[in-house]
């Protein structure tokens, strides 16, 4: 039988029914807001798994069908998951890893996919509140309900589940998941907004919040599932004595990174523990695993006695200190931008490629029709960059993600595309990681960017904070985390942005007890931090270049009459591919009549923009033009001023006096000053006489009317 429960958010029903379809999945959940609907799905093996980590797979996929569409390319259906379907994936998967009991053996996945799309209503948050309500009515333990939804800033006002199109207007772009006691993964872009600003978009959207979990509370109870016990980890507590008795005090030296870099506390660490696991024979397979999670349980406890009790961290920096920061820009020769970013011992080599029209990014959209993407930032993670030895793949997840975050905290920056007509693609090759190489690449991409010419509004940094509870209201901030302060921390809060405010944001907490105040202080402790190495990275660079690389494309901008389009592209193209063939520069016309030239040297462009102004060019009354005649006849002659572009000549305008056959003054071929007199429609009358009677007086000293030059390109360095 069909459950179903609704809650009005931001002037809408969120409606979650269940019990109508995909009854065989442990928990099955129709989200719909709007006319957008999106099913969520929870199923669990009954077979557990040997795996040390949650074995949790999370799945959205946009169906074209939804939005009335049928998918382009050749086998009309959709293919391997888009960049957004990843990004959504795990926008999804973040808030509820953490709430899946510790131990959980059993592989668990989740599938949202998006059946109807209304072109208003985001279906990414819906899918999350959808996954949040599958997996709370499936027998699966979990901590939770959660719930989410977008906040935006329209006109000074926060506004609950913006729509698409109001979202291309607000300040600040949100999300915001949680349970009913706090706030537990935030993902933002923004428009260099305030940190005061960001905690009144937190506040607000965990009020709604609250409304959503009580509705999932609602669906539960009407659906009166069971749940599963949550598993018991195992533990030994005469082992976890043993080993703290033993091993402690040389552990605890091990993992001082003032004294050992990370890669030989990994080894130290490493090699103490199999000293220990050699004390237990090899017959007896669970003890062992006993005596395995017994280390890594003292490891945490050592790292968090540091920090809450010791008050000190790892490396012994202060708790608001930056790791040393070193900044370089120019590095490749034959690159339009190249930086060279160093914190501590994270390192990202970022650089900037300029391209055309052509080269930016097609996007099949569910609420667009055609979109494109000017700018790009991939962020790579080979395995060197940690001294490993892996296969050297495709990106994968946490790559697309992190490029993301990156992307979204530099492009509210760039110039629109009118004043700078590139498609911009940034690079990071992360060269060495501890910590947060996804900050070091906003860091290094901003470099790059300023190194290439690009007119940035302003210089953009990013640092990653920590935080660590206990016991007793116990709590430390972390600026600037490293490996096992992220891996061991209850929070990690990535922050990007300028002096003057924050542009994107990304916070996963593992905890539920992170209170507002907290996160102010952490925002301001980010804010104090990026302030810092602002001031590093502007010793380097402060302002972008005056000129791009000589090794990008030039640009060369003029605008054409729309109706002149047509002749500039010529039948099937073939006009336009003639210009581009004998010159050598790229050509992009856009339908409000505006040409960019690009080439690689100036002779290439200049000759490309002649012979655009040549086929697109417009005869003005009043002005003079340097012609030549095609034609002759017994009232006169034509005289063509541009190509596919005559005007006549009457046998009346050609000389002052009066002369009975025009062969008497012209032949075809000759190349004669006219001016014109008037246009009226597709007639164009010339003066030849008007000319030399100019001429005349201007040679008796009279000042004549002087004609306008043609335009000369615009270039744009």
């Amino acid at each position: 039988m069909s459950k179903e429960v609704r809650v009005e958010i931001g002037g809408r029903d969120l409606v979650l029914e269940t019990g109508k379809v995909a009854r065989q999945a442990d928990g099955s959940v129709m989200a719909r807001y709007g006319d957008t609907i999106v099913l969520a799905t929870a199923c669990m093996d009954h077979t557990p798994t040997v795996k040390d980590f949650v074995p949790l797979t999370v799945d959205y996929r946009e169906y074209t069908y939804s939005a009335g569409k049928i998918p382009g390319g050749f086998f009309k259906r959709e293919g391997r998951p888009s960049e957004r379907e990843v990004l959504v994936s795990r926008l999804t998967d973040r808030p509820i890893r953490p709430l899946l009991p510790p131990g959980w053996s059993y592989e668990t996945q989740i599938i949202t996919m998006v059946m109807s799309a209304d072109s208003e209503n985001d279906p990414d948050v819906i899918g999350l509140v959808g996954a949040s309500a599958a997996l709370s009515i499936s027998p699966i333990p979990f901590d939770g309900p959660i719930g989410a939804l977008r906040v935006g800033l329209l006109e000074g006002r926060l506004v609950a589940n913006p729509t698409v199109a109001e979202q291309k207007t607000s300040r600040l772009n949100i999300v915001v998941a949680g349970t009913e006691q706090g706030i537990v993964m935030v993902e933002a872009g923004a428009l260099e907004v305030s940190e005061d600003t960001i905690i009144d978009a937190l506040e607000f959207g965990h009020a709604e919040i609250r409304k959503i979990v009580a509705a999932i509370r609602e669906l539960q109870e009407k659906v009166g599932v069971e749940k599963l016990p949550a598993p018991v980890v195992p533990f030994d507590e005469a082992l976890y004595k043993r080993v703290t008795d033993e091993y402690r005090s040389r552990l605890e030296d091990h993992l001082d990174t003032s004294k050992h870099p990370k890669r030989e506390s990994y080894v130290l660490a490493d090699a103490l523990k199999t000293e220990w696991l050699a004390t237990i024979p090899e017959t007896e397979v669970e003890q062992r695993k006993l005596a395995d999670r017994a280390f890594e349980m003292l490891r945490e406890q050592i790292f968090r006695d540091d920090v809450l009790i010791r008050r000190q961290r790892p490396d012994r920096r202060a708790f608001d200190q930056v790791r040393p920061i070193t900044c370089e820009v120019g590095l490749l020769p034959r690159v339009h931008g190249s930086a060279l970013f160093t914190r501590g011992e994270t390192q990202s080599l970022a650089t900037a490629t300029l391209g055309t029209k052509e080269d930016m990014q097609r996007l099949d959209l569910l609420f667009e029709d055609e979109a494109f993407k000017r700018f790009m930032l991939h962020y790579n993670f080979p395995p060197f960059s940690v001294g490993e030895v892996k296969p050297l793949r495709s990106p994968g997840r946490r790559e697309v993600g992190h490029g993301a975050l990156a992307e979204r905290a530099l492009l509210n920056l760039l110039p629109s595309e009118a004043d700078f007509p590139y498609a911009i693609r940034v690079v990071s090759d992360i060269l060495e990681s501890n910590g947060s190489s996804s900050m070091a690449t906003v860091c290094g991409g901003s470099l790059a960017l300023m190194d290439a010419g690009v007119p940035i509004r302003s210089a953009c940094a990013g640092i990653a904070m920590g935080l660590v509870t206990g016991d007793e209201g116990r709590y430390s901030i972390l600026t600037d985390i490293a490996g096992a302060e992220d891996h061991y921390g209850d929070m990690d809060f990535k922050v990007a942005g300028t002096r003057d405010g924050i542009t994107s944001l990304q916070m996963d907490i593992k905890v539920t007890n992170v209170s507002i105040p907290m996160m102010r202080e952490a925002l301001e402790q980010a804010r104090q931090a990026r302030m810092h190495i602002l001031g590093i990275m502007e010793q380097t660079i402060s302002t972008p270049r005056k000129e791009v690389s000589p090794y990008a494309p030039r640009l060369i901008s003029l605008t054409i009459p729309t109706d002149k389009i047509r002749d500039l592209i010529g039948p099937g193209g073939k006009k336009i591919r003639s210009i581009t063939e004998s010159t050598g520069a790229k050509i992009d016309v856009l339908e409000d009549g505006t040409v960019h030239i690009y080439s690689t040297d100036a002779s290439s462009g200049e000759a490309a923009y002649r012979m655009v102004s040549d086929v697109t060019a417009v005869p003005e009354a009043g002005k003079t033009y340097l012609g030549k005649v095609v034609r002759l006849a017994e009232f006169g002659a034509f005289v063509e001023l541009f190509p596919g572009t005559d005007g006549l000549l009457h046998i009346s305008e050609v000389a002052e006096h009066r002369i009975k056959n025009v062969r008497d003054e012209l032949k075809e071929g000759d190349q004669i000053l006219v001016k014109v007199l008037s246009i009226e429609g597709n007639r164009i009358r010339l003066s030849r006489k008007a000319v030399l009677r100019e001429q005349r007086e201007k040679q008796r000293g009279h000042q004549p009317q002087e004609a306008q030059p043609s335009p000369e390109p615009q270039q744009q360095a």
